[in-house]
């Protein structure tokens, strides 16, 4: 259409009625006058329009889907080349090649479970007169940590961040008597919540009063809601003792962790959660039963005997 006067008198015109029509819709609600008419688009382009949107959808989606692993891979990138810096600090003497060891038993842990961690060292530990079982470790917000992280090492669950300070951050144990955890069990899936119990066993009151559980069964961690402070599949313990059941809602049982609180150096802050639950994927291999030996026992006569016997 050309620009010409009465062609701009048109639109004014159409433009007036479009905004009536609009008022008019509004205030007439369902009894609306054009509500008989918006039926009808609806009918005549509502397949159109699901057809639009599926085939762009799937555009879409495919499009976040990469967006989305690129920036997990970038970021997971950068947790590599932080954690190889942190190897290389930590050097290859004697001294250090147990850290390293460590550092590497660590990194299994987390590939195996598609953690995305940050390493750190302790660098403190909580002052005896408060009571509480704390570590201090060297990276803070700074370096990506926050508050209810999980934080673990290479045989399982440590504990989480509770305060963070711009380059170092506080971790509550899991052996603290004010630290609480959803666990599951490895192949009953049987739910309960574990507590510390200081140099003790972990206690845990599994919700099912009645569940089967024997000395030996392990357990990981059930995780929390949005990953935090919790993400799930993380090792916990071992059950070295069961409380007989009497009948009650839940079922105590004891469970020795893992990790050991006393001897902790080298530790990871989960600061991406895995993609999906590794379930038990992370546990460690069950130790085989060892043997028993089979002794057998030859009688040889004696001489004395031969010669009775003749």
């Amino acid at each position: 259409m050309r620009d010409t006067r009465e062609s701009r008198l048109l639109l004014v015109l159409l433009i007036a009625v479009a905004f009536a029509l609009i008022t008019v819709d509004i205030r007439g609600g369902q009894d609306s006058p054009v509500e008989g008419a918006r039926r009808a688009a609806a009918t005549v382009f509502g397949p159109i329009e699901n057809g639009v949107s599926s085939a762009v959808n799937p555009v879409g989606d495919a499009v976040s889907a990469v967006r989305d692993s690129g920036e997990r891979h970038d970021r997971l990138a950068v947790l590599e080349k932080d954690n190889a810096a942190l190897k290389a600090k930590l050097g290859s003497d004697d001294r250090n090649r147990s850290r390293l060891n460590q550092l590497d038993k660590m990194l299994k842990v987390a590939g195996e479970g598609q953690y995305g961690i940050k390493g750190a060292q302790v660098i403190a530990i909580g002052a005896a007169q408060s009571f509480s079982w704390t570590i201090t470790i060297d990276v803070g917000a700074n370096d990506g940590i926050k508050r209810d992280m999980t934080v673990l090492n290479g045989n399982g669950l440590v504990g989480r961040v509770t305060t963070v300070g711009p380059d170092a951050s506080t971790v509550l144990l899991a052996n603290d008597p004010d630290f609480t955890v959803g666990t599951r069990m490895e192949g009953s899936d049987e739910l309960g919540f574990a507590s510390g119990e200081g140099d003790g066993p972990l206690r845990v009151e599994l919700l099912n009063g009645k569940a089967e559980v024997q000395k030996g069964d392990r357990l990981v961690t059930f995780g929390s809601q949005g990953d935090k402070p919790f993400v799930p599949g993380v090792p916990v313990g071992v059950v070295s003792r069961v409380d007989p059941s009497g009948g009650g809602l839940t079922r105590t049982l004891y469970v020795t962790p893992y990790v050991n609180f006393t001897k902790l150096d080298i530790v990871g802050v989960v600061v991406e959660a895995p993609k999906k639950d590794p379930r038990d994927t992370v546990l460690p291999a069950k130790p085989k039963p060892t043997p028993i030996p089979t002794v057998t026992v030859t009688v040889t006569p004696s001489a004395s005997a031969s010669a009775t016997g003749q």
